[in-house]
């Protein structure tokens, strides 16, 4: 049982971040960040996510450079028996605020597990 969460390096990124952690200590599991950005296996966890992430102890991996983002999601949820994915969701503009992006939408549509879609602030 564990909390996976996609992070990319943006606010929608960092609101599914903080959200995840939220609900991994609420459920008392850990969590698993996946970070989509591509970097080699022995990368160290970036800045800007381990100043989200503080002292908690967490699973870091990387997407493979050749993954799709709603792939890696997908077969990562399965690896380390995820029981909720989040992701964030950016702005959409006027044209395709009833959308939302390919990756999320494959992800919502694939998973086995729920999916919590989060957004870094609303404008009105």
């Amino acid at each position: 049982m564990t909390v996976l969460v996609a992070y990319h390096a943006s606010p929608h990124g960092e609101a599914a971040v903080r959200t995840a952690l939220e609900e991994s200590q609420g459920r008392d599991v850990p969590l698993h960040v996946l970070v989509l950005d591509p970097q080699p296996a022995e990368a160290p966890t970036p800045d800007a996510l381990a100043s989200l992430l503080g002292p908690a102890d967490v699973a870091v991996t990387y997407r493979g450079e050749h993954d799709e983002p709603a792939d890696a999601i997908l077969d990562t949820a399965d690896a380390v028996g995820a029981t909720l994915v989040v992701v964030g969701s950016r702005k959409r503009s006027s044209q395709g605020t009833f959308l939302m992006g390919t990756t999320t939408q494959r992800v919502l549509l694939d998973a086995s597990v729920p999916v919590l879609v989060v957004k870094d602030v609303y404008d009105a």
